[in-house]
């Protein structure tokens, strides 16, 4: 039986669905009041319903009765200021119990931990596995609570575990709706007239689920692997998005300190509000920043070819506009 956790998000339920299509009968889990994805409707008799937050040892123990594989993709993802420590808190620790469980199961993992946990490279380097995340100068609770939850998985690897990590860059697809990374399209589509000067990874959602598999089905133990489509410049991927969505292109450049600006007035205007800022203060200073992620380790791993991002692009501006007319 495998078991796929968080399976009510983004990259959850595309990997539930990819298993699926496989031919596998799997269980998921959820949390009480999670809803069931669009996604995954059409598959209802193919999959195990069970109701089990990872903070709950004993219900994620019932869980997994008789699974031999699990996907974690569950977490906790905020970007209010309030939520940091119980984000910290909930990310670390539900991570903790699935470890201990699934090392004294004998159940092997593949863990969902993200590019946010990798840090940065030199200037002019590419951004590798061997990169790290300084912890004692980050502040970035979701970055924080990455970075410790996948310290539990190395710790679960060192007890015996048998596990692998994988270290998405920014996932994107149709299936996210306006949500997540869904608000970059969105944003250009209702007229985003300025433009960053950075650089970012990006990757299909299709892409990540099925590098999991492949992971999942090899002999590859006790390994971390970034899986990142392509490299772009935000002011590229904003031009393609308006160029598919019919749109003007953003054509003024937001410098430094104008991000800052929009972020403290996002911060300002959502703890007035009690909604999530539409932007943070890591989010505006990094899209100024150049990450280029090396993809060679993944693809040398298991022979991954990515899809191109025009391709996902066309899709996710597609699905956006087609909603939008409704």
């Amino acid at each position: 039986m495998i078991l796929v956790t968080g399976a009510t998000g983004f990259l959850g339920a595309e990997v539930a669905k990819e298993l699926v299509l496989r031919g596998n009968l799997i269980r998921c889990s959820k949390r009480a009041s999670s809803k069931l994805p669009v996604l995954l409707q059409p598959y209802s008799n193919k999959i195990e319903w069970v109701t089990a937050d990872l903070m709950d040892a004993d219900a994620l123990e019932e869980a997994l009765e008789g699974v031999t594989h699990v996907y974690n993709c569950a977490a906790f993802v905020s970007l209010k200021a309030a939520d940091k420590d119980a984000m910290i808190r909930t990310n670390v620790t539900g991570t903790a119990n699935l470890v201990d469980l699934c090392n004294y199961r004998g159940i092997r993992v593949v863990h969902t931990s993200s590019v946010a946990a990798v840090g940065e490279a030199p200037a002019g380097e590419q951004i590798t596995e061997k990169h790290h995340l300084d912890p004692t100068t980050e502040t970035d609770g979701y970055a924080i609570s990455k970075l410790e939850s996948e310290m539990e998985v190395w710790r679960g690897i060192a007890e015996g575990l048998d596990a692998v990590i994988v270290n998405p860059t920014i996932i994107i697809g149709a299936s996210a709706g306006t949500a997540g990374s869904g608000q970059i399209f969105e944003t250009v589509r209702k007229g985003l007239k300025y433009y960053t000067q950075g650089t970012m990874g990006f990757v299909d959602v299709q892409d990540v689920a099925k590098c999991m598999i492949a992971l999942m089905e090899s002999d590859i133990s006790g390994e971390r692997y970034i899986i990142n489509g392509e490299n772009r410049a935000y002011k590229q991927l904003f031009e393609e998005i308006a160029n598919c969505m019919h749109v003007e292109a953003p054509s003024k450049l937001a410098k430094p300190w104008m991000m800052e600006v929009a972020w403290r007035g996002a911060s300002f205007w959502g703890a007035l509000t009690g909604s999530d800022p539409a932007i943070d203060k890591t989010s505006a200073k990094a899209a100024s920043v150049t990450r280029v992620f090396d993809t060679s380790k993944i693809k040398e791993a298991i022979g991954y070819q990515f899809r191109p991002i025009s391709e996902t692009i066309k899709e996710v501006c597609a699905a956006l506009t087609a909603q939008a007319g409704k």
